[in-house]
């Protein structure tokens, strides 16, 4: 069987480099240059089936940063899918769609793939015959051109849960016939068994969205004019077949490991996670595999976010059925879309880029090396409070620390020297507690941060919360902005007051009463939702649309007076005015609080808007997160002092 596989790889390869325009490096010539580097023939096909046959340093990239993968030698074989995918009129329309009903009504699992229509279902195919398979399907597109009907016909269906383009039943026979010979040609040259599509053709608009949805997502659906003229593509894609059923996550900050079992994360890398593994993992941490290096281990859940299906697909062709040209000179199939987790580091082709050519996840080296993007012209940043007294001495910490006549004295370090007196009196502070001394290091430690990465703060909005706009304070002083820039309080900030104990919000201390007390706020500004506006006990609904609503009419009151605005809250803040302000849907109650439960005192978040479109994005923080670990009350008496 090898000598087999040997001589059909001889008899494929000259055919391939003949069909390569000059200057580019060919397959073949790639996988010699490989062998010749010393690398056994298996890993080197694996290399380069892995990074989609780009080059021989692409390749070398690879099993560089695999060296140490326990699954290098494996000889599984990769999954493979054959899809059209639209270009041209076509494209924009439903480029168009894409984003409005993202903007509109959220991300649904249409979203998580780019528009196209599958062919056949997934197969597997050795890797030494990968080059013969790309070759079939170079060679059936070759036999339809001038066949395929164009424009594709396709009719509007909606139903409770799904909206897609079918291609009309005639049309639908050609296409079969046209799947059926790849599936011959894919039989003889690579001897491989591709299963043909068993449901209709079809292009998916959305599915498995919220019932109020449906009459938005169907009235965009309609705008769509399918009778514009589209090329039509058909792209060879593979991915890693022990990975298919794992949850894609990408890394969003790097991560050194602590202990010998856990794996260490490079931004910009993506991690396979299987719901299976994860009972060796503890709460707030995950087990799974990096793209990246192929190692396992376990890894903290914040340090990630969820990626999409197709983010780590590799391309392995992509052919025109109206342009006889090198299908590298097609025209992109994905220019103009904007999908989550494929801006950095995905493995789909990039917007700019021919779509034969593949961009891969940058090799650990080059990972380690990545500097931070820059900021764009406006920017949102949403930061939690630090460190707060009643959850580090008590809900009894007041009664401990003021006595008879409400003089305060502090019993910890990590007291406060003095706080602000309060015109209601001190038991005000049992509702609206002061962050310690070590949550006025934590803010002056990512102010500091945020002067050395030369992040310009134009607007600093506060909840009124004593504990954020100390924080914000903090924040100021380390950017050296402390006096400059004003804190705007900001009751609608305020967290979900179904949070707050007993049957009244908190009395915060007034604008004025803050500025006496030598806090930088700003008492002329004029709160968008004012404490009066607030209820206690509210519902989930009701605090989600306040934070969307309050975040909208400061970014819009900012917009051409500064480029960028910092939110300091509470933890439910970088969740709930960030999120639909991407377009995106809130998420249930309960998935909501399993969010926020997760973000730590200081926790970080910025976003960036999409050109001028109203849409923004979450991005790469311009600072590294803070981490620090607990610290119990020393008695020396209870200790050292013993009998």
């Amino acid at each position: 069987m090898a000598a087999k596989e040997e001589d059909l790889y001889s008899k494929v390869t000259p055919r391939r480099q003949r069909q390569n325009r000059p200057g580019t490096i060919k397959h073949g010539s790639t996988l010699d240059v490989l062998l010749s580097m010393g690398f056994p023939k298996t890993r080197a096909l694996k290399a380069l089936v892995s990074t989609g046959g780009k080059n021989v340093q692409a390749a070398c990239d690879w099993l560089f940063s695999h060296v140490d993968d326990p699954f290098l030698d494996d000889p599984l074989p990769r999954e493979y899918v054959l899809y059209l995918r639209p270009s041209g009129p076509l494209l924009q329309q439903l480029t168009h769609f894409w984003q409005q009903s993202r903007l509109s009504c959220g991300k649904n699992k249409a979203h998580n793939i780019f528009p196209h229509i599958t062919i056949c279902q997934f197969f597997m195919c050795a890797d030494a015959k990968v080059d013969a398979l790309c070759e079939a399907l170079q060679t059936t597109v070759g036999k339809w051109r001038g066949r395929f009907p164009v424009p594709l016909p396709l009719e509007l269906y909606t139903s409770s849960n799904f909206i897609g383009l079918f291609v009309e039943e005639q049309v639908a026979e050609v296409l079969q016939t046209f799947a059926a010979d790849f599936a011959t040609e894919a039989a003889a040259k690579a001897d491989v068994h591709v299963e043909l599509n068993k449901k209709q053709f079809h292009l998916t608009l959305a599915y498995h969205f919220q019932t109020s949805h449906l009459t938005v997502l169907e009235k965009l659906a309609k705008s769509i004019d399918v009778s514009l003229g589209s090329d039509w593509l058909a792209v060879l894609f593979s991915r890693d077949i022990r990975f298919a059923n794992h949850e894609t996550l990408q890394v969003m900050y790097p991560y050194a490991p602590q202990n010998e079992d856990e794996l260490e994360l490079l931004q910009g890398d993506f991690i396979f996670m299987s719901p299976v593994e994860q009972g060796t993992a503890s709460e707030g941490w995950v087990y799974g595999t990096s793209l990246a290096s192929g190692l396992s281990g376990l890894l903290p859940e914040n340090y990630v976010n969820r990626a999409d299906e197709c983010d780590t697909w590799v391309v392995h062709g992509s052919h025109s059925f109206l342009n006889c040209a090198s299908p590298s000179n097609a025209a992109s199939p994905v220019a103009g879309l904007l999908f989550d987790g494929q801006q950095d580091g995905g493995l789909l082709e990039n917007p700019g880029d021919p779509p034969s050519l593949t961009v891969l996840c940058p090799p650990l080296q080059m990972l380690r090396s990545s500097s931070q993007s820059s900021l764009p012209k406006r920017s949102l940043f949403v930061c939690r409070h630090g460190e707060r007294m009643d959850v580090v001495f008590g809900k009894h910490w007041v009664a401990q620390c003021f006595d008879s006549k409400g003089r305060y004295v502090r019993s910890n370090l990590n007291m406060p020297p003095s706080l602000p007196v309060r015109s209601g009196g001190y038991r005000d502070y049992d509702k609206d507690c002061p962050i310690t001394v070590f949550g006025c290091t934590q803010a002056r430690l990512v102010g500091e941060a945020l002067l050395e990465s030369h992040t310009q703060i134009d607007f600093v909005y506060c909840s009124p919360s004593l504990r954020c706009v100390q924080t914000a304070q903090n924040i100021l002083q380390g950017l050296q902005l402390e006096g400059k820039t004003k804190i705007r309080l900001e009751p609608g900030l305020f967290e979900w007051t179904k949070w707050v104990s007993g049957t009244a919000l908190p009395i915060w201390i007034p604008a004025a009463d803050l500025a006496a007390a030598n806090l930088s706020v700003d008492t002329t500004y004029r709160p968008h939702i004012p404490a009066s506006k607030l209820a206690v006990s509210e519902s989930y609904d009701t605090y989600i649309s306040r934070s969307f609503q309050v975040t909208r009419d400061i970014l819009a009151d900012c917009k051409n007076l500064g480029n960028s605005v910092l939110i300091v809250a509470h933890a439910s803040s970088l969740e709930a005015c960030t999120r639909q302000m991407q377009g995106l849907s809130p998420q249930n109650s309960k998935d909501f609080v399993q969010v926020v439960r997760k973000i730590p005192y200081l926790g970080f978040c910025a976003c960036e808007e999409v050109g001028e479109t109203g849409v923004w994005q979450l991005v790469d923080p311009p600072i590294l997160p803070l981490t620090h670990g607990p610290n119990h009350s020393f008695n020396w008496r209870e200790t050292l002092q013993q009998d």
